[in-house]
């Protein structure tokens, strides 16, 4: 397990670079003087050139380059040029916020998903497993854009049961979730319907009801449990979406996150806070990724070999 441990990880730092070096060159190939923008058209010369000289923009790129990496090694990600904070301390304020929106789409997803894709799966071809493959349809066809104001006027406006937006209480939390869990509802209950269908149909699953075994246990504990491979990969990869459609929803919603403090620093071409921003989304892809590497090897031993 530990060798298993340590290639992992050995995998994980070419991708942690190239994110890094990615994000870096992106934000500085993008037309526009930040300092310009950030100073106003009508700024002397002389101040636009003592900001650049203090956020270290007035060196050759490749010295930027050392720069910013020796800056993220020690954690010190610059200085926003809009907020005039460290960006750091801004993604620390912000990054709970999004992280917590992420957790409880993903707890929706699954709460739906994996009921409705077993349930399917167990009544193939019957009435309600082709209800299900209609929602799931739907739902994969409605984008959170669409979905999320369509909730808004709905729950908020019309019944007035829940905020239209903003944080601070569950309540405020409810929409945005299902706004990012929908989607992701849908495509887990496919997967789980169709890796269900498979496993159900294996020789050990009929032996197990041959024993008499509870028709739960049999499903649930048996069926699923070999079926979760292509689930959790599923889930590790959508996890990168919903942190990309935290972007959307949290603009939608006026949801304090990371998605929408990015949105404001693209706004304001402030080229530190949106290589935080973006970074920290990347390096938490990666952290996912590993994990569900991790949880492969739990559910499935042979893995490690």
């Amino acid at each position: 397990m530990p060798r298993y441990l340590i290639s992992r990880v050995l995998y994980t730092l070419p991708v942690i670079w190239l994110v890094v070096s990615t994000v870096f060159l992106l934000i500085h190939f993008v037309p526009g003087d930040p300092i310009q923008q950030m100073l106003g058209e009508g700024a002397p010369a002389g101040d636009i050139q003592a900001a650049r000289h203090a956020y270290g923009l007035d060196v050759p790129l490749g010295e930027q380059y050392l720069n910013y990496w020796k800056g993220v090694l020690h954690g010190d990600l610059g200085k926003s040029l809009r907020f005039n904070q460290g960006v750091t301390t801004l993604i620390a304020k912000r990054y709970p916020f999004t992280l917590q929106l992420t957790l409880a789409s993903l707890l929706v997803a699954i709460l739906l998903a994996i009921p409705a894709g077993v349930h399917s799966a167990q009544r193939r071809n019957q009435w309600d497993d082709r209800a299900l493959s209609v929602v799931s349809l739907f739902g994969l066809s409605f984008p959170n854009f669409a979905l999320g104001p369509v909730l808004i006027l709905f729950f908020a406006v019309k019944l007035g049961w829940l905020p239209v937006s903003g944080s601070g209480t569950l309540a405020h939390l409810v929409l945005p979730a299902i706004t990012m869990g929908g989607a992701l509802a849908a495509i887990l209950t496919r997967m789980v319907r169709t890796s269900m269908l498979e496993e159900l149909g294996q020789d050990y699953i009929r032996t197990a009801r041959a024993k008499g075994l509870p028709e739960r246990t049999v499903v649930y504990r048996h069926a699923l449990r070999n079926a979760m491979i292509p689930i959790l990969t599923v889930l590790g990869l959508q996890f990168g979406a919903l942190l990309a459609g935290a972007i959307v929803t949290e603009t939608i919603f006026s949801w304090p996150g990371i998605g929408r403090l990015t949105i404001q620093a693209i706004a304001n071409r402030d080229y530190y806070l949106v290589q935080g921003c973006i970074l920290a989304i990347g390096l938490t892809y990666v952290a996912v990724n590993f994990l569900t590497d991790l949880l492969y090897s739990a559910v499935n031993p042979r893995i490690r070999q």
